[in-house]
């Protein structure tokens, strides 16, 4: 009696039923009688308070609770989480899925916050600059490859005999594999998750980037370009998420704007690339007549490296441990923030910093995905579900972003990336295809003209560029291992002349009559006489294919705009970025497209080629950050589970507005410059001030 406490259970009336209800459940306690000799059950008097229970807690002289000892009756509110955790396993089974959904929504708004902590806890240091080189190579791949096709399609038109037709969709090509990428890979980076899917999204275009440089054939070579745009596509919205996810809260804004800076990177080094390797023309070899590598393939060859590379250093990379809280996997989440954890800290020089997290919340799992056991079906039939069920997931994360929650901000995000996409990528090709028509007007004001010209048993083995020749007469002459070069015969009379290995660009003869003339070994193709009469002419031995005989000066001016154009966002990069968490996305986003909207204006003073050029630079310049901030604010206005879903979907409406930007401001080349001015300040105009209505997103935590 003397270790009985009796004011230990005061108040115990309203504990019976719960001490009965303990007994129920367990059913250990019910007539207990151990040999301690502490039991007093059985011989209590009748007046001997309820609230004293059957079995007291042993105490020794410290008052330190017996091993093993009863410690008396639970909490209710131990029983009733108890009871919740036995419960769910059934119970989920059966509870509405609005419920769940609602449970699950709680979760993640608890683990958005828990997760902020912990970042800010692992610190921002050596990991985080790795992995930003890694992702910046991804990066750097997306901006070589939108410049790739432009460049090599001067030398690829003669080498693969190109219309004008086939020069226009190999140009659009890109962007349309790029917007199914971006949709397609973006949105399974959100189930199959963000390092995987990556590395798929990078493999593809490294593998077929390197198959594009060695085919032969347009149509090969159309698709193994397609199928390249279709992965780089798909590396933008999960880099932007991926990277996203390792970022605290301050850092966010900057450190992306940051990292936007390698696409910037990658049109300065495709633009070198293309300067030191492109005219270099015996930069190749030949097998034979019919493989032809020359030194425009070298160039494609050259512009994977920097996939292969992110590629490469990816494989040492962890996944994303937000993703894997998503999905429920604790443990591994777990384990790659500690690894984030102690790999700052020993860069900080401390060491002995602790990881002093210890569990994590992860969200409710509701997802309806039935694993096929390997015994079931044959192997297509269970991969065939995988595949199915995967792409419906997808395709409700879809749907998701247009519920009631998202609806208004998805549109007018829609709004924004496609007027913006549409100035901006209708004007970078306008930009160069309008030097070149100054560089045509010059290079015609420079035609010589010559009339009424006889020349009779002469040997012409020179080359005859930029010429018209009218009403001339050409007896007993010789044309041989000669080049012509924007050279035109109108009106004029061939008797009895020999052409023998000329090859011919731009050179066309009209109205002619051509006598007893032989063509040996030559590109003089029928379709180069217009309205021509051939009496007793030969052609013997035309040479196949396309040939690349002259190098185009003007090449050099075009890799020179599109490098001073990449060069030029340098400074907008590093004024978005360092303003970025000071002013808002918002102000960025509408303040950029407003002034880009101006400089449009002053295109209409743009009538030289050092004019276009030093627009361009400022059109790039104050256009790059509105860029930067519409992909830091997509990040964070979706939730983990859709966020590179979202991206995609507005990735690749922008590449659709690429399209219809390259397709509409082409077709005015030098016919009018009021009509892409005007719809491309307007469209800037209208999309800046759609996006002052966007919720600010500086200051909330990543969901």
């Amino acid at each position: 009696d003397g270790y009985r406490n009796t004011n230990l259970y005061q108040g115990g009336r309203a504990g019976n039923q719960v001490s009965d209800d303990y007994r129920y459940q367990d059913g250990n306690y019910e007539g207990y009688a151990p040999n301690d000799g502490y039991y007093r059950g059985g011989d209590e008097p009748a007046h001997e308070e309820d609230a004293q229970s059957d079995v007291t807690e042993g105490h020794d002289e410290d008052d330190e609770v017996y091993e093993g000892e009863y410690q008396g009756i639970p909490h209710p509110d131990d029983i009733k989480e108890k009871q919740k955790q036995r419960a769910p396993a059934v119970a989920d089974e059966y509870r509405d899925r609005a419920d769940l959904m609602a449970e699950r929504m709680e979760d993640e708004e608890q683990l958005a916050h828990q997760y902020e902590n912990i970042i800010e806890e692992c610190g921002h240091g050596r990991f985080q600059w790795t992995l930003f080189f890694v992702l910046g190579l991804a990066l750097m791949a997306d901006g070589v490859e939108v410049f790739v096709v432009g460049f090599v399609l001067p030398s690829a038109e003669k080498d693969m005999c190109l219309s004008s037709s086939n020069k226009g969709m190999l140009g659009l090509i890109v962007y349309l594999g790029m917007m199914v990428g971006a949709v397609m890979l973006g949105g399974l980076a959100d189930k199959l998750g963000r390092k995987q899917c990556l590395i798929i999204s990078l493999a593809i275009n490294a593998a077929f980037a390197f198959l594009s440089s060695f085919v032969q054939g347009y149509g090969f070579f159309l698709f193994c370009r397609l199928i390249s745009g279709l992965g780089i596509g798909g590396s933008l919205p999960i880099v932007f998420a991926y990277f996203s996810e390792f970022l605290s809260r301050e850092k966010r804004g900057e450190h992306l704007s940051w990292l936007c800076m390698f696409w910037m990177i990658g049109g300065i080094f495709a633009s070198a690339m293309a300067w030191s390797i492109i005219p270099h023309y015996g930069w190749g070899f030949s097998m034979g007549t019919k493989y032809h590598f020359h030194s425009w393939r070298v160039f494609v060859l050259v512009c994977s490296l920097p996939c292969i590379a992110s590629l490469v250093a990816l494989k040492f990379m962890p996944e994303s441990p937000r993703f894997l809280l998503e999905i429920g996997k604790h443990d591994e989440a777990w384990m790659i923030l500690k690894q984030v954890h102690d790999t700052n800290m020993r860069a900080k020089g401390e060491p002995e910093r602790v990881f002093t997290v210890s569990y994590i919340k992860t969200p409710k799992q509701v997802d309806e995905f039935i694993e096929i056991q390997s015994s079931t079906g044959t192997w297509y039939q269970r991969w065939l579900v995988r595949i199915t069920t995967t792409f419906k997931q997808v395709w409700d994360n879809v749907l998701y972003c247009l519920t009631a929650q998202y609806r208004m901000n998805t549109l007018m995000l829609a709004v924004v990336w496609f007027t913006m996409a549409l100035s901006y990528y209708g004007l970078i090709v306008w930009f160069p295809d309008m030097i070149r028509y100054f560089q045509e007007e010059a290079y015609e004001s420079r035609v010589k003209i010559f009339d009424e010209e006889e020349v009779s048993h002469f040997t012409f083995n020179f080359t005859l560029e930029n010429q018209i020749h009218r009403n001339g007469e050409y007896r007993n002459d010789k044309f041989i291992g000669m080049k012509f070069k924007e050279v035109r015969f109108e009106d004029s009379l061939f008797e009895e002349c020999y052409f023998e290995d000329v090859t011919s660009s731009e050179t066309f003869f009209e109205n002619c009559t051509i006598i007893s003339t032989v063509f040996y070994n030559t590109d003089l193709y029928e379709h180069k006489f217009i309205n021509c009469r051939l009496i007793n002419s030969t052609f013997m031995k035309e040479k196949e294919g396309c040939h690349l005989d002259f190098e185009e000066d003007n090449d050099f001016l075009i890799y020179l705009v599109s490098f001073l154009g990449s060069l030029s966002v340098l400074p907008g990069n590093i004024i978005s970025a360092l303003l970025m968490d000071k002013i808002g996305r918002i102000k960025m986003i509408g303040g950029s497209m407003l002034i880009s909207a101006v400089c449009c204006f002053f295109l209409f003073f743009g009538n030289s080629e050092s004019a276009m050029i030093g627009w361009q630079c400022l059109f790039c310049g104050a256009s790059i950050a509105a860029w930067n901030a519409l992909d830091v604010i997509t990040v964070e206005l979706y939730p983990t589970d859709k966020r590179a879903t979202a991206f995609g979907i507005l990735n690749g409406l922008c590449k659709f507005g690429a399209i219809l930007g390259n397709s509409i401001f082409s077709s005015f080349v030098g016919i009018t410059k009021v009509v892409p001015i005007l719809l491309a300040s307007s469209a800037l105009v209208g999309g800046g001030l759609l996006a002052l209505r966007l919720p600010e997103t500086r200051d909330q935590v990543l969901m």
